[in-house]
């Protein structure tokens, strides 16, 4: 799997001279210290810049304006901090000025019960608020920490930092994004039809090929292909292909040699794929294997040309540095009214399973023949953390939509075929009615994580989505 990339950070420190500012110098500091030892980079304004390299004037705010705007492209976040009340112009004119469109942190530190002199009262608890009054009528968009006030150095703006951390890389990454749509929605599943225009009115841009193109770039490439070969060695380290032809393997590499080229080619970064059943009835193998390598790798790609399910397990994979896969809410576990079998033919990436084979698409053998099958992943799904989100587009009422949640993968015994695994899932009833009442479809992006409140910040208060969080926010 790849490596994360390291986040930078503009910091913002306010500053009010009816305070005492030397506050300022020591907050600055410790924001400074909380976001590298995060493992960030920190971009703030010296004390050669301002007092204390902090803004509070005009003067000083357009100069941190000028630094956020030179920086602009390594900007990940802006993390306001208030370590005593702060300028409230000083900060939203900063902001203004910079011209960033990056989501922002409004951190305020507590005042100590026994240091409420007034050389050392903060009033940042009370700053807080006119701050995030005039960011409300500047027209910017805000995160909170989980306490009104809290130190930099403590744990609680520790898991703040990474969950914030989690919002901007999802914004980032969904900035300018391509998604590849690997040949045509099958008949069958009217329910992953989505709006490309509603898309690219959010920034993300569809790139479609069809399969014939695929199909003929692959008659065309020889077995012998330098890139068919090595895609053919990936294959055969990522997952056991026991008892499969040599053909079928030899297929599935010059498959994935093929789609990798035409990625490049068109700077697409993640994709979704037409299966059923045109690959098995004119290839002859399915393309799942290759689409799980691509998911393990951090490259997510969703089965069903389902667009929507491929950007909602790509948030999930920005948010946690980790591989997600698309599954279906596919049955009920028993009588248990929380727990639920999610399942997929399957291209869930390895990082998914207990343990993991390569074998035969069962469901569709019958109709175009086992040897036509061959490239599924098959396991059970290991227990752990789960995060789950959906996110489609509402072509009625013009808007992008969606869910997210947290529950668990479970050990639960299950015996079936394919990719599958117990999910077990805090007022599940209630999530389903949700799902079926708002028609969203059975396809579901998740990920080994607990980075769901990342998704819903990221949607709601930087895409302009719609969200729904599962069962209930605290806030």
């Amino acid at each position: 799997m790849k490596e994360q990339r390291k986040l930078t950070f503009g910091i913002l420190v306010g500053n009010r001279g009816f305070f005492p500012d030397h506050l300022a110098k020591t907050g600055r500091e410790e924001m400074i210290a909380a976001v590298e030892t995060a493992g960030a980079k920190a971009l703030v304004l010296g004390p050669e810049d301002s007092k204390f390299g902090a803004v509070e004037t005009f003067a000083e705010a357009q100069r941190c304006a000028e630094l956020f705007k030179k920086h602009a492209d390594e900007i990940d976040g802006v993390i306001v901090t208030l370590p005593n009340f702060g300028d409230e112009r000083g900060v939203a004119d900063a902001l203004r000025l910079s011209g960033l469109k990056v989501p922002v942190l409004v951190q305020a530190t507590p005042d100590r019960s026994d240091a409420m002199t007034i050389a050392t009262r903060r009033d940042s608890f009370c700053g807080k608020m006119s701050v995030c009054n005039n960011l409300m009528q500047y027209g910017i968009a805000y995160s909170l920490t989980s306490q009104h006030t809290e130190s930099p150095a403590s744990a609680e703006f520790k898991a703040d930092l990474e969950w914030f951390s989690a919002v901007c890389r999802i914004v980032k990454g969904l900035k300018n994004l391509r998604v590849g749509s690997i040949g045509a929605r099958p008949t069958a599943f009217n329910t992953v039809r989505y709006s490309e225009r509603l898309f690219e009115s959010g920034g993300i841009s569809i790139e479609t090929i069809d399969l014939s193109e695929i199909f003929g770039r692959i008659e065309r490439m020889k077995d012998s292909d330098d890139a068919a070969q090595a895609k053919l060695a990936t294959i055969k380290s990522y997952v056991s292909t026991v008892g499969i032809p040599e053909e079928s393997l030899v297929k599935m590499a010059k498959l994935g040699a093929v789609i990798d080229g035409w990625m490049r080619q068109t700077a697409v970064t993640i994709s979704a794929v037409q299966c059923w059943t045109s690959f098995e009835e004119f290839f002859g193998v399915v393309p799942c294997t290759i689409m799980s390598m691509m998911s393990n790798d951090l490259i997510p790609s969703a089965c069903e040309v389902d667009v929507p399910g491929t950007v909602s397990m790509y948030m999930l994979a920005l948010a946690s540095g980790t591989p997600s896969a698309l599954l279906d809410w596919n049955n009920n576990y028993g009588s248990h009214p929380d727990k639920c079998v999610c399942f997929h033919c399957s291209n869930l990436p390895k990082h998914f399973f207990k343990e993991v084979k390569m074998d035969y698409q069962e469901i569709i053998a019958g109709t175009v023949g086992k040897a036509n099958t061959f490239g599924t992943c098959v396991g059970r799904v290991k227990a752990g953390a789960m995060s789950y989100a959906r996110y489609s587009t509402d072509d009625r009422r013009g808007v992008i939509r969606g869910y997210t949640g947290a529950g668990k993968f479970t050990d639960d015994p299950l015996e079936t075929f394919g990719g599958a695994g117990v999910a077990e899932i805090p007022q599940l009833q209630k999530l389903l009615k949700y799902i079926c009442r708002e028609g969203f479809e059975h396809h579901v992006a998740a990920n080994f994580s607990d980075v769901s409140k990342s998704v819903h910040e990221a949607a709601i208060r930087y895409l302009g989505w719609e969200s729904h969080y599962h069962p209930d926010l605290e806030d």
